[in-house]
């Protein structure tokens, strides 16, 4: 037998890069981001309490923004999920409005270099707010998120039934995004679907990739796509889970929403979308027994 030496170059392999940490509180403490005009913020909130239940903090003005502005601000929190709703009385300055939601961590300045080191853009570099400090961050596939820290920690319940952050990624994006993104945020792939039902995006009769995730953060679904979808489709950020549809429906366009995507099934769901007033669009959406 003949046997082979190792080299004498060879080395021992070294430790394995560390794994980032998990900054991440609760899916109780992440928010959909919405932007109203002023005169409809009352409106969205009445109609987004009726629908899901909970209550609005009180409103006040703020600059919520690293440069001057002023914007209404509260949070309409809900046993579905919570909104950061803005009525700027301002210009909005850029790219304020583009950002999809806000997930609180517990270090700003860690979270975002991590993020950073795991392939995001730091879009706004972190800012005092009138209660803590926030950063915007962008993700491959131009999926941008602001993160945010309290002087005072919150304490909210959890959720009845867990929101899902829905993602609108290209097939050239979606790689460096699940990769950086799973590795930030501690993600785990549950399902990956490369033959899920087109009618979930208004593609009747055609597949997609439908990828879905669970983290810390809470769902999120990312949908991959040639973006030849339909309108609303890819305007709905965030999915409410609802014990029955149909209820949900009636207390939404009872008190002022427009159902514009009426109930379809699919893959164990029963789903809508709906514009609340102020043109806020979500999806929700009920699982078939």
């Amino acid at each position: 037998m003949i046997s082979i030496a190792a080299p004498a170059c060879a080395r021992p392999a070294g430790p394995a890069p560390a794994a980032t940490p998990d900054f991440a509180v609760g899916a109780q403490y992440d928010t959909t981001h919405v932007y109203v005009q002023p005169p409809e913020v009352d409106a969205f909130v009445a109609s987004f309490v009726a629908t899901f239940g909970g209550a609005s903090t009180k409103q006040g003005i703020a600059q919520v923004t690293p440069t001057p502005s002023s914007t209404s601000t509260q949070l309409v929190q809900t046993p579905a999920g919570t909104v950061s709703l803005f009525g700027f009385r301002t210009g909005t300055p850029w790219p304020f409005g583009s950002e999809r939601t806000g997930w609180l961590v517990t270090d700003l300045d860690k979270a975002a270099a991590a993020a950073r080191a795991d392939g995001a853009e730091v879009i706004v570099t972190p800012f005092n707010d009138p209660i803590g400090r926030d950063v915007v961050i962008r993700w491959p596939g131009g999926v941008n998120m602001q993160l945010y820290w309290h002087v005072t920690a919150p304490n909210y319940a959890p959720f009845a039934t867990q929101p899902e952050n829905r993602i609108y990624v290209s097939a050239d994006a979606v790689k460096p995004f699940l990769a950086g993104f799973t590795r930030w945020a501690h993600a785990k792939v549950v399902e990956d679907n490369a033959q899920a039902p087109g009618i979930e995006i208004g593609r009747a009769g055609e597949t997609y990739r439908r990828i879905r995730l669970a983290s810390k953060y809470g769902h999120h679904v990312l949908l991959v796509t040639d973006g030849h979808q339909p309108y609303p489709y890819g305007h709905e950020t965030t999915g409410y889970a609802v014990g029955d549809l149909d209820a949900a429906l009636a207390r939404a366009t009872g008190s002022g929403a427009n159902v514009v995507v009426a109930p379809v099934e699919a893959d164990h769901r029963r789903s809508a979308i709906v514009e609340f007033p102020g043109g806020y669009i979500a999806e929700i959406h009920q699982s078939a027994n």
